[in-house]
């Protein structure tokens, strides 16, 4: 069904689907063929969604062998990706492929588990949470997925509230992705001149929180997206993508598909790293289609961002001057969370909020 649907429909069909406690693969499992009115997308939003043809392919994303060559031909290429694109994938990264094909397992698995199981899970609140859009009671329309959401810092390691079916994989990767972190942000550092422990110093290693989305098929994925346009508000995001794909990062006015890479790890830029770096990285729009296909998508993003809500946070010092002054007004991290969580997944928004 296309169309609009009026205020009062809409409330009503959002805690309909809410009270389910099943989310899109709970519709999926029903047998439907058409998806709900309220997670069809406006005609203009979806205009630009259209499968490419092979003269159409765009620049790939940079992939970076975090192994190969000098230290300053990696922090040339790394700094060099974020300033012009905002994404890169890496490879020879240091988490083993084992480790990956563990949590995506793990992951694929809590959705697919006993619906009964799934339910009593099921909330939007607390350090573990599942549910069906974060945006849902405010976007405009819902999206096609369901998500596993994880706080896992502080204190992961003697923490047993980890659902059982993906706690031992959680656990093992988020050692090896907070290794990577840190040495993505040495590299980041020292691409703007900075001292390779800054960002580590500001907390932004601390505070990291999981999602482990899953995009099940749609049956009209022609009518709906799997996550609309946004950019991440933190410092870095590092996603583990299985070989289904539809994420895709915008370039100008161009749509490029994030193709996987056996082993890769895409990492993108957030929204406080591009002010912090006085707009010299850059935080991009990205999306994800919904999933055509019978194979489930799953996908692993770890969020890294302040630990301290209280900091205030503005370009580093280091990067203003009389010739290049601050882009950005100072705010608290909290501050930040508060706007961005309070509005739609609506793109740049908040960024140009606190442009100067």
């Amino acid at each position: 069904m296309v169309g609009t649907v009026n205020p009062a429909d809409r409330a009503d069909l959002i805690r309909q689907f809410e009270d389910t406690k099943l989310g899109v693969k709970g519709l999926v499992d029903s047998g439907i063929t058409v998806i709900p009115p309220l997670f069809v997308h406006p005609p203009e939003t979806l205009a630009d969604v259209k499968p490419k043809g092979p003269e159409e392919h765009a620049v790939d994303i940079p992939i970076i062998d975090l192994s190969a060559g000098t230290r300053e031909e990696v922090v040339e290429l790394v700094a060099r990706a974020a300033h012009e694109v905002g994404f890169f994938q890496v490879v020879n990264h240091g988490v083993e492929p084992e480790v990956l094909e563990r949590l995506i397992g793990a992951v694929r698995a809590f959705h697919e588990q006993d619906p009964n199981i799934k339910q009593a899970n099921y909330t939007r609140t607390g350090r573990v949470s599942f549910f069906s859009n974060v945006d849902l009671f405010h976007s405009k329309a819902a999206s096609w997925r369901d998500t596993l959401q994880i706080r896992l810092s502080p204190e992961f390691e003697n923490d047993e509230e980890f659902p059982e079916i993906c706690r031992d994989e959680l656990r093992e990767y988020d050692k090896g992705i907070k290794g990577l972190a840190r040495e993505l942000y040495g590299l980041l550092c020292e691409g703007l001149g900075l001292n390779t422990s800054k960002l580590e110093d500001m907390t932004c290693l601390e505070a990291r929180t999981m999602v482990g989305h899953y995009y099940p098929q749609c049956p009209q994925p022609d009518l709906t997206f799997g996550i609309t346009s946004h950019t991440d508000p933190g410092v870095i995001t590092i996603l583990l993508q299985d070989e289904v794909g539809g994420l895709q990062i915008k370039r100008g006015d161009e749509w490029i598909d994030a193709k996987p890479v056996p082993g890769a790890l895409v990492v993108n830029i957030g929204d406080i790293l591009q002010i912090m770096s006085n707009d010299e990285y850059q935080s991009v729009d990205h999306r994800v289609l919904a999933n055509p296909n019978p194979k489930p998508r799953v996908s692993i993003a770890v969020f890294f961002n302040p630990c301290d809500r209280a900091r205030t946070f503005g370009p580093f010092p280091e990067l203003t001057s009389t010739e290049r002054p601050a882009a950005f007004k100072v705010f608290t991290f909290s501050d930040y969370l508060g706007r961005f969580f309070s509005k739609q997944l609506d793109g740049k928004s908040l960024v140009n909020y606190y442009r100067v």
